[in-house]
């Protein structure tokens, strides 16, 4: 049985969190620029604050940081980025009336998934305990009823109705392509294709991962690093929450593994040699959350992205019973099935023709559409398929 507890750590219901990372892992070539503000929280209405030089609202947190907050009621809508049915998110795009009128903000708002230390809480009336989940502010309102069937909609206490909500601000332009509703393609990448399209691409476009760097040599964020391995004999790693998790919620558990080693750009990169490394994050990850959070290795999705969000190689840890963005077949490659790959063909990544979904206005797509356009054009006659 999970439980909605992290063992160590007490965590507040409202987390506020200052990073200059993106915490998409759909398209982007990765991070947002330093300047850039994220902030998630799990509440649907932050207090109010005094603003900062910068024109940001801010609060001294006491320890010489400043944690930015929002006034929801401020935010005026100018469009709808993109609606997700599927995970229950919506991503907005507006401005804080009270803040400025010229920079704009991206707000996004997630459904949290039920827990079951939510539903099994029990409060004590008179004599009896009861599951609190439903309380006297929990109603009804009934759609029909058919014989033994019946069907509602329910309105429950606001405590336990809560909505993840990130905030960019101010958004730039790359945020709101990213952000929005768009086409997405399946493109396959030859191992040509590679060497002469996305890695000149890469050294172009690669923005910077100082946020990355900080972390590994502990600068920012230790206090939420959940495992180390400093080994440096080349296996080292750092085991920390993904932003897309709350870091409370176990059902929807998700971790990334930041190795030590610099200059392994992607999936493309590994070889026979990376081996020691790749074991020891599968194994001792996986150990890692067993011991922390009770979950076993049958029960963990770990894989990698290709492509990638951002080019510094990492591995995810999700609970297969979350189905969270990136774990579809054509973009996600199981950690287990790597190594297999590795140990049958040393270099099998430099040959391979990987699949990789990119979105319609990724610079990366034009440049391979474009190749494949060429090469196709080029092709000799003697070789194109003739339908009669």
């Amino acid at each position: 049985m999970l439980e909605g507890v992290i063992e160590g750590k007490k965590q507040e219901e409202v987390s506020t969190k200052i990073d200059n990372k993106s915490n998409d892992d759909e398209s982007s070539q990765g991070q947002q620029q330093p300047a850039e503000t994220v902030v998630a929280v799990a509440a649907a209405a932050p207090t109010s604050a005094s603003q900062s030089d910068s024109g940001r609202p801010s609060v001294d947190n006491g320890e010489g940081t400043k944690a930015c907050q929002f006034q929801l009621s401020q935010f005026e809508l100018v469009r709808i980025l993109s609606n997700n049915s599927t995970h229950k998110s919506v991503a907005l795009l507006g401005h804080f009336g009270d803040l400025s009128r010229e920079q704009q903000a991206i707000v996004t708002l997630e459904k949290t998934a039920f827990t079951e230390g939510q539903l099994q809480t029990t409060t004590t009336t008179g004599e009896s305990e009861r599951n609190s989940f439903f309380t006297s502010k929990s109603q009804l309102r009934t759609e029909f009823i058919n014989d033994v069937y019946g069907n509602f909609q329910c309105l429950t206490d606001p405590e336990i109705n809560q909505l993840k909500v990130t905030i960019i601000y101010p958004a730039s332009e790359k945020h709101i392509v990213k952000f929005a509703a768009q086409q997405k393609f399946l493109l396959e990448e030859t191992a040509a294709d590679y060497q002469t399209v996305t890695l000149p691409h890469l050294e172009q476009e690669q923005l910077s991962l100082e946020w990355l760097y900080n972390v590994l040599e502990h600068r920012k964020e230790q206090d939420r690093i959940v495992f180390e391995d400093p080994a440096d004999d080349g296996t080292g790693f750092i085991l920390l929450p993904d932003l897309k998790w709350d870091g409370k919620t176990l059902e929807q558990l998700y971790l990334l593994a930041l190795v030590h080693p610099r200059g392994i750009k992607s999936l493309r990169d590994l070889t026979a040699a990376h081996l020691p490394l790749l074991r020891n994050v599968r194994d001792r990850g996986t150990e890692a959350i067993r011991e922390r959070y009770g979950i076993g290795a049958d029960r963990l999705r770990v894989y990698l992205h290709y492509q990638p969000t951002f080019y510094h190689f990492h591995v995810h840890f999700t609970f297969l019973q979350h189905d969270p963005p990136g774990i579809q077949c054509e973009k996600s490659h199981l950690l287990g099935t790597v190594i297999s790959n590795l140990e049958l063909l040393p270099d099998y990544y430099q040959r391979a023709t990987l699949s990789c979904v990119l979105k319609e206005t990724d610079k990366l797509y034009g440049k391979l559409k474009a190749a494949k356009e060429k090469e196709s054009a080029e092709e000799p006659e003697s070789k194109r398929v003739k339908l009669e």
